[in-house]
């Protein structure tokens, strides 16, 4: 009991040394951050595009998975859950009987670029490829390792078309970890969903719980295309490492999600390296879509899903998911760059 106890007093003292150093970074929103000098890159300064175009609105905010692979194939290339991803199928209720519909899917895109003082070559990724690196990141989800074999893609058959045809999740090369996460939702948003229940009818009910499920991946080195991450990146330097967390199994609301920071060094100052993360979240265009059956209801006109996601509505609150997709990614991102910047 008091290893237990010591063990999780250290956790949430890390956490808030975490959120500490993430709060002396500050976000810049810039027109393009692979497409911006490198001059414009000060310490404690993260460069962050999430392509809005307003962000009153879901303007510009998401983008089609078919015109994103048409329009943005290096992005497409590195950041889909598997590089031949495409948009599978789901089973919907529809005149009583039960469909095979397309799943077509739609996309919330961040990127982000921040400096580090030391060079490239000093950090050392393999620290930071374990359960406690996502356990600093934000204390608000809880998190778990869990064996290969218990993973819900397995036992979840809307998750089928999330399957690596590749290699089976959390097995192969680089693998670090496998990891189930977990987080209640806050505010006001639970008895937002209970209320959104009652509407359902049959359909398969909301859960005030999201759960999910990733692994963590250090590339070996025979994986790293380091010509199509210069691209992707629009740095012109060696590519260090690469560390990724790939989501192939959320219970709701999404089908997946992807994050990936690539290290390089700085080719103003051979003593400082430059980090690219990169977060993609993939939603049912259908969940998107959903705006009618809310909007009848007066206590769920601000319940609309891309209102919520956007953290446009009344019931968004915190600083985590329960606060939007574009406030929570920021502060992943910031936390993450407080701790790498640690060291």
């Amino acid at each position: 009991m008091l290893m237990r106890n010591t063990t999780a007093a250290l956790l949430a003292l890390t956490a808030a040394i975490a959120c500490a150093s993430a709060q002396d970074f500050q976000i810049v929103r810039v027109g393009s951050v692979a497409g911006s000098a490198i001059e414009q890159l000060k310490p404690k300064t993260i460069l962050f595009d999430d392509h809005r175009l307003d962000e009153a609105t879901d303007k510009g905010a998401f983008i089609h998975f078919e015109e994103w692979a048409n329009t943005k194939p290096i992005q497409q290339k590195f950041l889909s859950i598997f590089p031949n991803f495409k948009e599978g199928t789901i089973h919907r209720i529809i005149d009583g009987s039960k469909k095979e519909v397309k799943d077509a899917l739609q996309l919330y895109i961040t990127e982000a670029r921040f400096m580090l003082s030391r060079p490239a070559s000093a950090i050392d990724l393999k620290s930071y490829a374990k359960l406690a690196f996502i356990q600093n990141i934000d204390p608000s989800i809880k998190h778990e390792i869990i064996m290969p074999s218990d993973i819900s893609v397995l036992k979840d058959e809307r998750s089928s078309n999330i399957k690596n045809p590749d290699r089976p999740w959390c097995d192969g090369a680089g693998v670090t970890a496998c990891i189930r996460s977990r987080y209640k939702l806050e505010g006001k948003l639970p008895i937002g969903v209970a209320i959104a229940n009652k509407l359902r009818d049959s359909e398969r009910k909301l859960s005030d719980t999201i759960e999910f499920e990733s692994e963590l991946r250090l590339l070996p080195t025979a994986d790293v295309d380091e010509e199509g991450l210069k691209q992707l990146t629009g740095l012109d330097t060696p590519v260090t490492g690469v560390l990724e967390q790939n989501m192939f199994y959320v219970n709701q609301v999404m089908r997946f999600g992807k994050l990936l920071a690539v290290f390089q060094p700085s080719p103003a100052n051979a003593k400082q390296s430059i980090a690219t993360v990169m977060i993609v979240l993939a939603v049912s265009s259908s969940t998107l879509e959903t705006q009618k059956k809310y909007q009848s209801v007066p206590v769920l006109r601000n319940l609309v899903p891309s209102q919520v996601l956007l953290g446009n509505s009344s019931f968004n609150t915190g600083n985590s998911i329960s606060s939007g997709l574009p406030n929570y990614v920021r502060n992943q991102i910031k936390a993450i760059a407080g701790i790498l910047e640690r060291g």
